[in-house]
């Protein structure tokens, strides 16, 4: 018997659900402030209020609190919820109607599925704070962020529109080409590492700051990052959803929960890909004093300051993925090719060879 009371595997099952559904309400709670986050920012940079209407009966009318929590935006996300809910659910009699409803899930559930493997803290009573970890995990993230494509290239192609049929076009051209180059600029972080385990990436980047892999990998991370602004449409790569040419691209018959399934989807990759990137690069759960880089087995006071390690660096790379989006303007689609093609794809190559002969020299 363990400590619960349960069965091993009964305890198990039971820890991998209760993982799920923290792990799943903590990321859709996310998706939600995102959107908020990401109008108070651009409203900050435009000089102007952003969203600040939205009262609740109960709560609005406590004296200090109900204002405050008011000028946040704070009840946008769930207003914004509701209303996606009781629009009009709109297909149009010329798609391509299985398609038509099939391609908002692809895209959303590919994002969901990533998030099991990544580590989200040190461990609680012996309990590690990740769904699965597989031994291959970085293999498994690839393989599932590609399928991601699949959602917006048949969203295009049920839509039976040239702007959808267009932009879905672009973003498998413009996954294809980045996961490309993603995918070699992680290769020298393994070399390093010499496991494929993300829990393992991370206990390599404990004892010290530069032990981070940022520091080692400078050229990996710049790739990687851009690779992720490029595989999760964010501006300056968002050709799939170009407004000025496509209209809205591939969501542009899309209405109700269907195209917030397409919103939420862009969110839940963008927090996908800042914790893969917090994991990789950033330490993961770790910070290097104070003892927080060290397993705690049965410490849930710091399994807790764990999580909330991790997902402060989380929210710091959502803020650079925003901002990013309203400082910068869009590539040209031909820029966007000849950045991944011509540039980034021979540079992540050099790079593998660099540490290659490095570690051939120097960690014989």
């Amino acid at each position: 018997m363990t400590w619960t009371g349960l069965g091993p595997d009964t305890e198990f099952i039971v820890w991998s659900a209760v993982k799920i559904l923290c792990v799943f309400g903590v990321l859709m709670t996310g998706v939600a402030y995102s959107v908020l986050a990401e109008r108070k920012v651009s409203a900050f940079i435009q000089n102007r209020q952003g969203p600040n209407r939205v009262k609740m009966p109960l709560i609005g009318s406590i004296p200090v609190l109900g204002p405050f929590l008011t000028r946040l935006g704070v009840w946008h996300p769930l207003v914004d919820g509701v209303k996606s809910f009781m629009k009009e659910d709109f297909t149009p009699n010329y798609v391509r109607k299985v398609y038509f409803w099939l391609a908002p899930a692809i895209v959303l559930i590919p994002s969901l599925l990533t998030i099991a493997v990544i580590p989200f803290g040190s461990s609680i009573q012996g309990v590690p704070l990740v769904i699965a970890n597989l031994n291959v995990g970085i293999l498994y993230t690839f393989g599932i962020v590609s399928l991601g494509v699949y959602g917006i290239v048949l969203a295009g192609y049920a839509a039976n529109s040239k702007y959808p049929f267009l932009g879905g076009i672009r973003s498998s051209a413009q996954m294809i080409s980045y996961e490309i180059s993603m995918g070699l600029s992680v290769i020298p972080v393994f070399m390093f590492v010499g496991n494929l385990n993300l829990n393992s990436v991370v206990e390599y980047q404990t004892g010290s700051v530069f032990h981070w892999l940022i520091f080692q990998q400078p050229v990996s991370f710049v790739v990687f990052l851009v690779a992720a602004f490029a595989e999760t449409n964010r501006q300056p790569f968002d050709l799939a959803e170009c407004e000025t040419e496509l209209v809205a691209g591939y969501n542009t018959e899309y209405s109700s929960m269907k195209f917030a399934l397409f919103f939420m989807g862009e969110y839940a990759n963008m927090i996908a890909s800042a914790a893969m990137i917090t994991t990789l690069f950033l330490g993961g759960w770790t910070l290097p004093f104070g003892g927080l880089d060290q397993h705690h087995d049965g410490g849930f006071v710091f399994g807790l300051i764990s999580i909330a390690i991790f997902m402060a660096k989380v929210a710091a790379l959502m803020l650079l993925f925003i901002w990013v989006r309203w400082m910068l303007p869009r590539f040209r689609y031909d820029q966007l090719m000849d950045l991944g093609w011509k540039r980034f794809l021979p540079l992540t190559l050099a790079n593998i060879l660099f540490y290659a002969v490095w570690m051939f020299i120097f960690r014989k």
